[in-house]
């Protein structure tokens, strides 16, 4: 009979090959910054949009924090996807994203009911996002750390 650790031990050597190859890494990291895309281009395709919501959140001068927006999340997404100072691009969406969570999901100032509900799930969503970021750049540290031994 096989232990849990054998069992996990057999598994991990049966299904790495598959998932540590590079389409399924970059399909993954794809994911993680979809959001951090698909934002911008409504932003840029809808730019009164993006200055209203900036004005939402009280960030002002809009145009300014727009643009902003805008590019600095297309250009993390566009390094971390092309895996140029992944770990410091990771950093930075993880950073960007802590702030955003509590600057547009302040549930603990709604009253209990639906809206209060959706908020909350909306801000745990995008912790985990940050979760995820760190994630990204630990790995990315660690990969290069370990190249770097190997290079010696």
């Amino acid at each position: 009979m096989l232990s849990l650790s054998s069992l996990e031990n057999h598994l991990t050597a049966r299904i790495r090959p598959g998932l540590a190859g590079g389409p399924i890494v970059f399909l993954g990291l794809l994911a993680l910054c979809s959001a951090y895309v698909q934002g911008p281009l409504v932003k840029i395709f809808d730019f009164p949009g993006a200055l209203a919501e900036m004005e939402h959140f009280g960030l002002r001068p809009a145009p300014f924090f727009a643009v902003g927006v805008i590019v600095f999340e297309l250009s993390m997404s566009a390094l971390i996807l092309a895996g140029i100072y992944r770990w410091a691009a990771a950093a930075a969406l993880a950073a960007f994203t802590l702030a955003a969570t509590f600057l547009a999901f302040r549930f603990w100032e709604l009253p209990p009911g639906m809206e209060r509900a959706m908020a909350m799930n909306g801000f745990f969503e995008h912790i985990g996002l940050v979760g995820a970021f760190v994630l990204v750049a630990w790995y990315d540290l660690r990969e290069r750390a370990s190249a770097g031994r190997r290079a010696q």
